[in-house]
């Protein structure tokens, strides 16, 4: 029976950043792309094949570690090749890795049921000098440790002139019809469009440079460029992009509540709580519109406290389990004569309307790179 619910919506809603980078050092400092690359993943110490192993997103940091970091996560694949029971193996604080283990969710490997699978990801960190441009563009759709300074802004440009003072004024901006367009569970999809203009400030020669290769994506951008319009001036090189927001991706099935109620529990079926749940959506997995569902048990005091909390079930991922399991310690249920213990309480982390697409502004806001 459900009986905690959080339907999270995206629309409208400012971006969000999980881990702020380290603090700046003194002036003059080198940012640098900090990035995960996945290793081959291992069940029961065999190498599994994936359909696709999706890379976490980018971020901003400062200077090139002497050591690169590492993650080591442990999971199983269902019959499909999704992977569950996603659980990050050691403990403590590791900087920008809060996309490693929602991008794992995100990937698919070869259909079959598989046991004990593990995947390392590590520390994969270039100066914006020799970063790919491909990494750069990347963070640009997605920022999510500020802006990308000037330096990667130059390497996207590239050669044309149609950044070159004065910069071509957009006077219609064309976007595709994104409702028309199938996404991707759990990944924002891009397409970044090179075009030219003609003298009457007419988009020409559309072609798409990158991007995450979703072909109806790629299509309906070229053609919003075309229909697009600018000031007039030649020009050649420009550079646009669109992105759609990341279809939901669904939990697996909600187990019964029953097969986790303890034999002696003597609580009521559902907790009168003495005030809402402060319910919150794990930020790095709302990002990646990826639903999630835990199921925990606990006691409750004579005088509501909330004690004994353990997660007994979580999917896809442990995290989703942290996250209940913190909401409940902070709760209080109404007093009682003698209080109850063996409660069960399943919180389901739903996405509810968002936004569909947007595009990328350069720093100067104009939108052309």
């Amino acid at each position: 029976m459900l009986k905690s619910a959080f339907v999270a919506s995206l629309f409208g809603m400012a971006t969000t950043v999980f881990m702020a980078p380290p603090a700046a050092p003194g002036a003059g400092a080198e940012r640098v792309l900090f990035g995960w690359m996945p290793g081959a993943a291992q069940c029961d110490g065999t190498p599994v094949g994936h359909l696709v192993v999706r890379r976490p997103w980018g971020s901003l940091s400062y200077g090139l570690p002497k050591t690169p970091p590492s993650l080591t996560y442990a999971f199983e694949i269902d019959a499909t090749g999704r992977p569950l029971s996603i659980t990050r193996e050691g403990e403590g604080f590791v900087s920008f890795g809060g996309d490693v283990a929602p991008a794992l969710a995100a990937s698919r490997f070869a259909p079959g049921v598989r046991k004990n699978c593990r995947i390392t990801y590590t520390a994969d960190v270039k100066s914006l000098t020799a970063a790919a441009v491909e990494d750069l563009v990347s963070y640009t759709i997605t920022p999510t440790s500020g802006p990308l300074p000037k330096a990667g802004w130059d390497r996207i440009k590239g050669t044309g002139d149609c950044a070159t003072a004065p910069v071509p004024q957009p006077l219609l901006r064309a976007f595709p019809d994104f409702g028309t367009i199938e996404g991707t569970p759990g990944v924002k999809d891009w397409s970044l469009v090179t075009y030219d203009t003609d003298e009457n400030g007419t988009p020409v020669k559309m072609r798409t440079v990158m991007g995450t290769g979703n072909a109806a994506l790629d299509s309906a951008a070229r053609k919003a460029v075309g229909e697009s319009r600018f000031t007039q001036g030649a020009r050649t090189g420009c550079l646009y992009p669109y992105w759609k927001a990341p279809e939901t991706l669904a939990p697996p099935p909600t187990p019964q509540e029953t097969a986790f109620r303890p034999a002696a529990s003597n609580c009521a079926e559902q907790t009168r709580w003495q005030k809402p749940l402060a319910l919150r959506f794990p930020d790095p997995w709302l990002r990646r519109s990826i639903e999630g569902w835990a199921i925990v048990t606990y006691d409750i005091a004579p005088w509501g406290a909330v004690g004994n909390a353990k997660v007994v079930a979580a999917q896809p991922a442990a995290e989703f389990g942290q996250q209940a399991l913190a909401i409940l310690q902070n709760a209080s249920a109404e007093p009682s004569a003698q209080g109850s213990t063996g409660c069960v309480e399943t919180i389901r982390f739903a996405i509810g309307r968002k936004n569909s697409s947007s595009s990328v502004e350069t720093p100067d806001g104009q939108g052309i790179f």
